[in-house]
C-alpha cells in the first residue's frame, strides 16, 4: 500500500505512527500516512529555523521568481494533483480543478512580492532627518489546514509567507494528505531551498507541538469553529501571532422580484457543490414571502431529484459522497434531527446508493421547509448537501435574522432592486457578501473573511491582509548630522519639523 511520509527539510520521513487514508467513494482504504508525534513536528520546526536566515536575505525579486516556476509547475501537474483531491476528498474532478485554479491565482499574487513588500519613505521630518519604513518576516510560521480543499488552502497560506521571507511547516488534514504534499514537493523542485516548505502529518499531537513551539512565530488555522477558537486562545497565550478562521451559517435572501429559477440554478450550486463541504456553501434559503419560498422550491425540487451523483474522479458529476462515513452519519443525523424538529424535508437524500459503489459515503440532496430558527438544523453548520429554507415577512425581517446568528461568514442576496441590494450590503454584519453571487469568495488580490465567530484575529487570510499577517513593519528615522555641526541637548519631546 502506498504511504505518504512527511517532508521535512528536503527529506522523506516516514515515523514509526500511521493513519488510514480512505477513498470515499469506494470506502476502502488507499494509503496510509505519517502520524506526527511531537519529536517529528520538533525537527520540522528546527529545519525550517536553520533554513530561514538564509532565506530571510534572499532578495525579494529572487523569492518572486521560484513562485513564478511553482506556479508553472502547478499548471503542469494539474491533471495528476486533480485526481488525488478526488480520489482521497471525493469531490468531482471539475470542482477539484477549481479549487486548483483559485489556489494557483493565490501564487500569482505572491509574485506580485516585490512590490507588496515595498514600505514607505518620508524625506526631511525633521531637520536632516528621513524616515522609512519596511515590511520584515517573522521566521518560522505553520498553517494548519482542513480535508475540503486540500490544495486551495494551503495555497491561501504558504506561498505568501514564503515569498515573504518566512519558512513554513504545513500540517494538512490526514483524511487527504497526497495532493498537499505533492504541491509542497513542487515547490522545493521550482527552487526554495530545503527547509524553506515542510509538512507534517498527524492529529492532536502534531497540532499542540506547533502551537506550543517558541519557535513557531505565526499560525494560520482553518477547520471549525470550537477548534479554531481553542487554536487562536492557545496560540495568543504563548506569544503568537494568530489567524483562526472557523465555522459558517451562509444565508441566501430571496426577494420576490429576484429571477427565481436563476436563483435556483445558481443556489444548486452553492448548496450542493463538493456535496456541501464548503465554508462558503450555501445552507439557508431566507425567502422573503411565502409566494416566493414556494416559488423557488418549486424550481428547486426536480434540479435536486436530477443530480449526478457518483465517484468524484468519475467526469461530468454535479456532487460526489462525503469525506468520511463518520461524517457521513453525523449529516444524517442533522437530517433526522430536522425531521423530528418539525421541519418538512422536501427532499429527501438519506439512504442514497451508487451502483457499483454500494460501500461509498453517499447522501444525496436534501431540502427542509419551514426551517425555524430555534431548529438545530438552521444554528449549527452540518457541512453536508443540506439547504434549509426559511421564510421571514420583509428585507428588514432577513437582515434581523442573519445579523442575530452567532456566524458571519458570507451571505448573499437574490434581487432586481438596487436600493435594496445597497441597503442589504450596508445593514448586514457578514464578512463577504454577494449581489446575485451565491458563493462571494474574494479574489487572490483581496482578502478572505468573515465577521463573529466565523474568524478569530484581526486580518483575512490572503490577499494585502496576509502581507501584513506573515510580516512586522519597522520603522527607521536617521540623521547623518555635519561634522561642522554641533548637535544641542533637547529636553522637550521632538515634533514634526523641529
Amino acid at each position: 500500500m502506498e504511504f505518504i511520509s512527511h517532508f521535512i527539510g528536503g527529506e522523506h520521513i516516514a515515523g514509526d505512527r500511521r493513519l488510514e487514508v480512505t477513498n470515499p467513494s469506494t470506502g476502502q482504504v488507499v494509503r496510509e500516512v505519517a502520524d506526527a508525534d511531537a519529536t517529528t513536528v520538533e525537527k520540522a520546526i528546527a529545519a525550517a529555523k536553520a533554513a530561514y536566515p538564509a532565506w530571510r536575505d534572499t532578495p525579494p525579486a529572487k523569492r518572486a521568481q521560484v513562485m513564478y516556476r511553482f506556479k508553472q509547475l502547478l499548471e503542469q501537474h494539474a491533471d495528476r494533483l486533480v485526481q488525488l483531491i478526488s480520489e482521497e476528498h471525493g469531490k468531482t474532478v471539475e470542482d477539484a480543478l477549481g479549487e486548483l485554479k483559485r489556489g494557483i491565482e493565490n501564487v500569482e499574487y505572491a509574485c506580485g512580492v516585490p512590490e507588496l513588500l515595498k514600505g514607505e519613505y518620508s524625506h526631511n521630518v525633521g531637520p536632516a532627518i528621513d524616515a522609512w519604513s519596511n515590511f520584515q518576516p517573522l521566521g518560522v510560521v505553520a498553517g494548519i489546514t482542513p480535508f475540503n480543499f486540500p490544495a486551495m488552502v494551503p495555497l491561501w497560506m504558504y506561498p505568501m509567507a514564503i515569498a515573504c521571507g518566512n519558512t513554513f511547516i504545513l500540517k494538512p488534514s490526514e483524511k487527504d494528505p497526497t495532493s498537499s504534499l505533492a504541491i509542497a514537493e513542487l515547490l522545493e523542485e521550482a527552487g526554495a531551498p530545503s527547509g524553506v516548505i515542510n509538512v507534517v502529518h498527524g492529529g492532536r499531537e502534531a497540532v499542540e507541538t506547533l502551537l506550543d513551539a517558541p519557535d513557531v512565530k505565526a499560525l494560520s488555522f482553518v477547520g471549525s469553529t470550537p477548534i479554531a477558537e481553542t487554536i487562536y486562545s492557545r496560540g495568543c497565550t504563548n506569544g503568537k501571532r494568530v489567524q483562526a478562521l472557523g465555522g459558517a451559517k451562509n444565508h441566501a435572501v430571496v426577494l420576490p422580484d429576484a429571477d427565481i429559477d436563476n436563483a435556483a440554478n445558481t443556489l444548486m450550486g452553492a448548496a450542493y457543490g463538493s456535496c456541501g463541504e464548503r465554508c462558503m456553501a450555501i445552507s439557508v434559503a431566507v425567502c422573503v414571502g411565502d409566494e416566493t419560498a414556494d416559488r423557488l422550491i418549486e424550481s428547486l425540487k426536480p434540479k435536486i431529484a436530477e443530480l449526478k451523483i457518483g465517484p468524484g474522479t468519475d467526469k461530468g458529476l454535479d456532487m460526489g459522497p462525503l469525506v468520511t462515513s463518520e461524517h457521513r452519519d453525523k449529516v444524517l443525523g442533522y437530517i433526522d434531527d430536522g425531521v423530528a424538529a418539525g421541519a418538512d424535508l422536501v427532499s429527501d437524500g438519506r439512504g442514497h446508493k451508487v451502483r457499483g459503489y454500494e460501500d461509498g459515503f453517499f447522501v444525496g440532496g436534501c431540502l427542509f421547509d419551514r426551517v425555524t430558527p430555534d431548529m438545530r438544523i438552521y444554528r449549527e453548520e452540518i457541512f453536508g448537501p443540506v439547504l434549509c429554507v426559511v421564510r421571514v415577512s420583509s428585507l428588514d425581517a432577513a437582515i434581523d435574522l442573519i445579523n442575530a446568528h452567532e456566524y458571519g461568514n458570507g451571505t448573499c442576496l437574490f434581487t432586481r432592486d438596487g436600493e435594496a441590494a445597497r441597503r442589504f450590503a450596508d445593514s448586514i454584519e457578514v464578512g463577504m457578501v454577494g449581489i446575485n453571487v451565491p458563493l462571494p469568495v474574494p479574489v487572490a488580490y483581496h482578502s478572505f473573511g468573515g465577521w463573529k465567530r466565523s474568524l478569530f484575529g484581526d486580518l483575512h487570510a490572503y490577499g494585502p491582509d496576509a502581507v501584513r499577517f506573515y510580516t512586522r513593519r519597522k520603522a527607521v528615522s536617521q540623521r547623518w548630522p555635519s561634522p561642522y555641526e554641533t548637535t544641542q541637548a533637547e529636553f522637550h519631546f521632538p515634533s514634526g519639523g523641529q
